[in-house]
């Protein structure tokens, strides 16, 4: 039981890493603000370099969430050139590459979408700016001055975020893309230029309706990964 907000949490941790997943699509109920200081309360537990807790979240909902995401859609639509705060590398060798097209198949196969087909890809692109039509978008970033290191504290902040989302039936999708338009989001949130934007996060509770949710992908066995010395 979270005693601040009281309201139970069922999940196991194990259970709750399990069930977390990217969704695409939403119902259209907003999560009770109840629920959101809950969620927010817990995630407050991610551990950072000396307890620093680097980490500026911006959470948009009603009208706010309206206005940000036909602002989004409409740089997307009109070409509008993109200013991420911080460099991103976005080419991924070997195996790496084949996950990435393997996860892009498994989505667009869900979805109908020929690899072929440029208008539906187009628009498939698009419901990423759209928000997924999710109740909820927060917006995660930290001091522009900080190095990688401290980017590393947010990540893990970020996680432990989408994991307490899921222990409340919270549905989440982290987005890169929403970094793409840092001004954007400064000027909706009346945030300090001093404060750099990471990442993106649609929430709410899902559409099971929507195909795209039907995507499952597969993770590497334990010895691609990790390596255990005696």
């Amino acid at each position: 039981m979270n005693q601040e907000a009281n309201i139970p949490v069922t999940l196991s941790a194990q259970d709750t890493i399990l069930q977390r997943r990217s969704v695409r699509g939403y119902l259209d109920k907003p999560v009770p603000q109840e629920t959101l200081d809950a969620i927010f309360s817990l995630a407050q537990q991610a551990p950072s370099n000396c307890n620093i807790q680097p980490w500026k979240t911006y959470v948009a909902s009603g009208a706010t969430r309206d206005n940000i995401k036909k602002q989004l859609t409409d740089n997307v639509l009109a070409d509008a050139r993109m200013n991420p705060d911080f460099d991103f590398h976005d080419k991924f060798p070997g195996v790496y590459r084949t996950r990435q097209v393997d996860c892009a198949m498994a989505l667009y196969n869900e979805m109908g979408v020929e690899r072929k087909d440029k208008e539906a890809r187009f628009s498939a692109r698009l419901r990423n700016f759209e928000l997924f039509d999710a109740p909820h978008a927060c917006f995660i970033g930290m001091n522009r001055d900080f190095s990688i290191n401290i980017a590393l504290d947010v990540g893990m902040y970020i996680q432990t975020l989408m994991l307490a989302m899921t222990s409340f039936g919270v549905s989440s999708c982290a987005q890169g893309c929403l970094r793409y338009y840092p001004d954007l989001v400064r000027e909706t949130f009346g945030i300090s230029d001093e404060i750099g934007i990471l990442v993106g996060i649609s929430f709410g509770y899902e559409d099971k309706e929507i195909a795209a949710n039907r995507t499952r992908t597969e993770r590497a066995s334990l010895e691609e990964s990790v390596v255990f010395f005696d």
